[in-house]
């Protein structure tokens, strides 16, 4: 058995590693390519005995034609860990990420940003991200690829052994059917003395969320403003150094604001990182001494920094862990969509929550101080408390899924008297749950809680 694999299995599902008895082929192809795995799963990586083509709009083959199954061990054709850090880490954007981001145009534009009305910056951003709806892959509106492989895969592990029921440690705490965090990037002046409102306007919902403070340049942070959000139960995190957009411009520059960066963590008291823009090169997170980051989208079409990590789950980026964002922005929604609704964050969060996910927003504490934009950002409010208490989502802040995430990465099941128990700090939280085959379908069950969720079908 293919230890790698397995770790990728079991740190995704938290089951007992005798359950996974997979193994991928050799050889493998030399060069990443894209194919199918079921209906649902995209996939980019080396194929065994043939190179896999290099574009998501070619007709890719299915894998699951190439799946061999002897002796209880599934035999596939690709390495699935291989697949998933290729999408987790976005390395299947290698080829062009670079000129996308650092492009002559896109250092212009920060350049004059600051004199920028919106209106011009509206105008620009839609000439820059035009043919965004002509992308064939990340799947918009939400791309759940890295999931439903893994969903895939349980399936598998499922039929080698003989369709007997596996345990695994549920996603959320208490049996949680899903997860909610809601942030608010803090980019001008303005919109920081709008934060004590804002808070006002969350705590009507009963909804804690994120402040992401930027600090150096654009406006003043002082300790009292720090405080009036932690004493008040909200979160403070650090958002970039200064918001010009050159973060990521090359690697010494960003190891010198790194460090700047890092200090102001330790001032503020912050355990949260984002960068501006959702700008991301994953490899240099090594130099951010943050616990968690929130600076990678599901699906980026709409970003100046296209990509995703097509997933609705939190994962590890070495020691960081990585809370992606997995609902469109409210800045996007408004102004490049030109859509007054929540019309598209209910289908993301229906979506997300039938893969009991994260369901995580960026609204900014500077576009919501009008009446028509703060009525939609209500309304999406009502929605998430309407969730809570009709379909049990637990909605959090980052800093709480961080600290989940990270407890639940070191329990481990174990079984004695018949049952199945959980170990490991905060168990009394964890539930066990059992995943199993309903026809073609991957059901998950909590016996505690007298719950089914249905999956997907094969």
């Amino acid at each position: 058995m293919n230890n790698h694999i397995a770790n990728a299995l079991t740190q995704y599902f938290r089951c007992p590693e005798r359950y996974i008895r997979i193994v991928s082929k050799a050889p493998l192809s030399t060069k990443c390519g894209y194919f199918q795995f079921g209906k649902e799963a995209t996939c980019y990586g080396s194929y065994y005995g043939h190179q896999a083509p290099e574009s998501p709009t070619a007709t890719l083959h299915d894998a699951s034609a190439d799946i061999e199954l002897r002796n209880g061990t599934v035999y596939l054709p690709f390495d699935p860990s291989q697949v998933a850090d290729n999408f987790l880490c976005e390395r299947y954007t290698h080829e062009w990420r670079d000129s996308v981001v650092m492009s002559a145009l896109a250092k212009a534009y920060y350049l004059i940003r600051p004199v920028l009305s919106i209106g011009v910056r509206r105008h620009l951003q839609k000439i820059y991200l035009s043919g965004w709806d002509k992308l064939a892959f990340p799947r918009w509106p939400l791309d759940c690829s890295v999931d439903n492989l893994f969903r895939q895969l349980m399936l598998l592990s499922l039929s080698s052994n003989g369709n007997e029921p596996i345990p695994f440690i549920w996603f959320w705490p208490e049996g949680a059917s899903s997860c909610a965090v809601m942030t608010h990037d803090v980019e001008t002046e303005s919109g920081r003395d709008f934060c004590p409102e804002l808070m006002d306007i969350d705590d009507v919902y009963g909804i804690k969320s994120s402040f992401q403070i930027i600090p150096e340049q654009r406006y003043r942070v002082n300790r009292d403003y720090l405080r009036s959000i932690r004493e008040r139960g909200f979160e403070v995190a650090v958002h970039d150094l200064n918001h010009d957009g050159h973060l990521y411009k090359d690697r010494n520059q960003f190891v010198e604001r790194a460090a700047k960066i890092n200090l102001y963590g330790k001032e503020y008291g912050a355990e949260g990182f984002r960068a501006a823009v959702l700008y991301r090169k994953q490899l240099w997170y090594e130099a951010l001494s943050f616990s968690y980051d929130m600076s990678v989208p599901n699906v980026a079409h709409l970003d100046p920094q296209r990509g995703g990590c097509c997933t609705v789950m939190p994962y590890f980026i070495g020691n960081i862990l990585e809370i992606p964002v997995t609902t469109t922005q409210d800045y996007t929604l408004f102004y490049i969509l030109d859509d007054y609704s929540i019309d598209l964050w209910k289908q993301q969060i229906e979506l997300i929550m039938k893969e009991h996910g994260l369901i995580s927003f960026i609204v900014h504490a500077d576009y919501i101080r009008k009446p028509r934009e703060r009525r939609i950002y209500e309304e999406l409010l009502g929605q998430l408390a309407q969730r809570r208490e009709e379909n049990g989502v637990w909605i959090t802040t980052p800093v709480e899924v961080n600290r989940w995430w990270r407890q639940r990465a070191e329990m481990r099941l174990v079984e004695y008297g018949g049952d199945w128990h959980i170990e490991g700090q905060g168990r009394e939280r964890a539930r066990v749950a059992y995943a199993s085959k309903k026809g073609n379908q991957l059901v998950f069950t909590l016996p505690d809680a007298e719950t089914l969720f249905i999956g997907q079908a094969v």
